[in-house]
């Protein structure tokens, strides 16, 4: 399988879903210059990614969308629903847990798990919920290879190193802590400070430079 830019990753899904939106209103096909349109990404570097799916338009008509959306699923590898565990059921892990979309578009959480005892031994939206003294023996025994780390920080280390000793090979965590691991781990950092921290300053800055100079 060859490597595909991360950049490129990071686009595919936005041209996925405009092409859902333009398969609801019965188009059939599309140009790469009206996903740009759509999706505010360059034409060329639209025609650059959508290459790496390896499906060919016809030119002057451009891709049938149908064929475009199997490709890109493909290409995302969300055709494949991969299972995955979940640890830290507080108030972050129990949204993901009620996240349908996540399931189509390739993972399945088949399991969760907590260090509260109050927080284990129950099920929510048909997901197991058990202690974490559980959670060695169902990871060797179900061969599941992706984790997400809902924890609170001060866990979020400990937690990836007993994934990775018990055969996790990529890490989804919502913590803000660096986690340090093994190079041939993937871990995917989704880092909600960082993205809060430009959207506060910008509504800011917004506000300051709009407000008339007696207010200020």
């Amino acid at each position: 399988m060859d490597s595909i830019p991360i950049l490129t990753l990071k686009r595919l899904p936005k041209y996925l879903e405009t092409l859902y939106q333009l398969k609801k209103t019965g188009i059939r096909t599309v140009t790469a210059t009206k996903i740009a349109v759509f999706t505010d990404v360059h034409m060329t570097q639209v025609r650059k990614d959508l290459a790496y799916t390896g499906v060919v338009g016809t030119p002057k008509v451009g891709h049938r969308i149908d064929d475009l959306i199997n490709a890109i699923e493909q290409c995302l590898n969300w055709n494949d629903v991969s299972s995955c565990f979940l640890v830290g059921v507080g108030h972050l892990g129990k949204a993901l847990m009620g996240y349908s979309e996540l399931s189509r578009k390739g993972l399945r959480i088949i399991a969760a798990f907590d260090a509260k005892p109050e927080a284990t031994g129950s099920y929510l939206h048909g997901i197991p919920i058990y202690g974490m003294d559980k959670f060695t023996n169902l990871l060797s025994r179900l061969h599941v290879h992706i984790g997400i780390i809902t924890t609170p920080a001060e866990a979020a280390q400990e937690v990836a190193n007993l994934m990775v000793e018990n055969g996790v090979i990529a890490i989804w965590n919502f913590t803000p802590v660096k986690l340090e691991l093994p190079t041939e781990i993937i871990v995917e950092n989704i880092d909600m400070s960082a993205s809060l921290a430009v959207l506060s300053r910008r509504v800011a800055e917004k506000l300051y430079n709009t407000a008339p100079r007696d207010l200020i």
